[in-house]
């Protein structure tokens, strides 16, 4: 869910992912925290909403947990992750994103916690994998993270398609009446 839509209490948390899942069709939400938001999570999932936990490296948090680094660096912050982890379990969580995570550390939480681990640069100890589709195809500009693969690069096929589509608009040639007098077109 977005930053600001569940961080202020457990009814606010509610009303948002009760919107989102009307106006969607999703399945259930996804939030960010651990310990802090077991309150959160449980009010929820007793409510019939779906949650899927997310820990470690928490992208709405980066700047109070100073910047984009990997997690679980010392012992100390491990063992710190491991119990938001359980947290988010005993809460009622289906599942949760480990991000950023150092591999032992996203080892351990996964042979430790019940919930499917997804992982997202937390290496292939989790239970399954996601990217950034944006990220993955190469659509994300100059910042790429360094747990990313390429699968494509589509962003310059797309740059070229919009300029032609621009030029086109520009110079009046389209749209030609083929694009809007029959109202239907097969794809080419």
């Amino acid at each position: 869910m977005p930053f600001g839509s569940y961080q202020q209490s457990p009814e606010q948390a509610f009303a948002s992912a009760a919107r989102v899942l009307a106006e969607t069709g999703a399945q259930g939400v996804k939030l960010e925290g651990g310990a802090e938001m077991a309150g959160t999570i449980r009010f929820l999932t007793e409510r019939g909403i779906p949650v899927m936990g997310h820990v470690g490296l928490m992208p709405q948090h980066v700047n109070v947990l100073g910047g984009y680094r990997y997690r679980g660096r010392d012992d100390e912050e491990a063992k710190l992750i491991l119990k938001n982890a359980k947290a988010v379990e005993e809460a009622g969580a289906f599942s949760m994103v480990l991000e950023g995570t150092r591999e032992p550390v996203a080892r351990s939480i996964t042979a430790k916690i019940s919930v499917p681990t997804i992982g997202i640069g937390a290496s292939p100890a989790c239970d399954g994998q996601v990217l950034v589709t944006e990220d993955m195809l190469g659509l994300s500009g100059d910042y790429v993270p360094g747990f990313v693969k390429q699968f494509g690069n589509l962003a310059p096929v797309i740059e070229k398609a919009v300029k032609a589509y621009g030029g086109e608009v520009r110079s009046r040639t389209f749209p030609s009446a083929e694009y809007y007098s029959t109202g239907n077109k097969k794809k080419s």
